[in-house]
């Protein structure tokens, strides 16, 4: 597995990351027990960088990974979650202030079985007010940094100009990684025009949703998915034409946003299945063939970086 330095921080992050959402059953029901096994085969085959969130699933992510972090050592993976985003009972929270910020962290620590945390994320900022994050989020958590509870700090979000903006309205170096996702892949490469902005910044990037959250698989997309109905149209287009050359598209675009560009530090995967792990890991042993992606961007036509609002 590729090894990739994360801006300045010093950490150099598997080309490949583990993003645990899917502990938390956000896509699909959960197996805890392949789940922990899906956690384990990662780091077994070289993957060493894990995300996940107290948000997805409502904290049953970060309880479930803890399980798994347990049994291995720490100094196998880095580890990254987030603040700002949580929920309760089925309903969506969202505080932003520095003592929840603070709070936040030690609970996920708890969670997690660790007593350090590698990157620690303001998460998904367009919910919040970016006044806020600039002046009060993103200083708690340097704070934190100070201290040696954290290593680094970054912020993630949808929409590549908010992140933009709060890198420009704080210190340097207060925002060492930025997160986001559905940017970097077979229909939207948006996430290249930012890049030259995050590098001089001395700010790693790490991309999400290689497959933009179904869109980019022959199963489609959940019927929460944010995109509007004629990208899904060309997309779903775009996934029979690869099914009908036996190219599975989900290969594709796994080989696109890992093998392609080398600016983006790590792309990041969820699932709960052992099998998809392997799967993933063998489909980047090798380079995307071009005259296919060229085809499938022929196919998905004027809906190329056709973007949407987070829900």
């Amino acid at each position: 597995m590729e090894l990739r330095e994360l801006g300045k921080t010093g950490l150099k992050l598997s080309a490949l990351g583990f993003g645990a959402s899917s502990l938390g059953g956000v896509f699909h029901s959960l197996n805890e027990k392949d789940g922990i096994k899906a956690v384990h085969t990662a780091i077994d085959n070289g993957i060493n960088f894990i995300d996940v969130s107290p948000y997805y699933g409502h904290l049953k992510a970060e309880i479930v990974l803890g399980k798994a972090l347990r049994e291995i050592p720490r100094d196998k993976y880095i580890l990254s979650t987030k603040v700002g985003r949580y929920g309760k009972d089925g309903v969506n929270t969202w505080d932003y202030s520095a003592k929840r910020a603070n709070d936040s962290v030690f609970e996920s620590m708890e969670r997690l079985g660790v007593d350090y945390i590698d990157i620690i994320n303001v998460h998904d900022i367009e919910f919040a007010d970016l006044n806020q994050v600039a002046n009060e989020t993103l200083p708690a958590l340097v704070k934190l940094r100070e201290k040696g509870v954290v290593g680094h700090v970054g912020i993630t979000d949808l929409q590549l100009e908010n992140l933009k903006w709060v890198v420009e309205h704080v210190p340097e170096g207060t925002v060492e990684s930025i997160l986001n996702f559905c940017h970097y892949c077979l229909c939207d490469d948006k996430l290249v025009d930012f890049l030259n902005f995050f590098e001089q910044k001395g700010i790693g990037v790490i991309n999400a949703s290689p497959l933009s959250m179904g869109l980019l698989t022959m199963r489609g997309t959940p019927d929460w998915h944010p995109a509007p109905e004629p990208l899904k149209k060309v997309c779903a287009e775009a996934a029979n034409y690869c099914n009908s050359i036996g190219y599975p598209i989900e290969k594709l675009a796994m080989q696109f946003s890992i093998n392609t560009n080398n600016r983006i530090s790590s792309t990041l995967f969820s699932t709960t299945n052992p099998n998809n792990v392997l799967k993933n890991i063998d489909f980047i042993s090798s380079n995307p063939d071009m005259e296919i992606v060229n085809k499938v961007k022929d196919i998905i036509g004027q809906q190329f970086r056709v973007s949407w609002k987070n829900s």
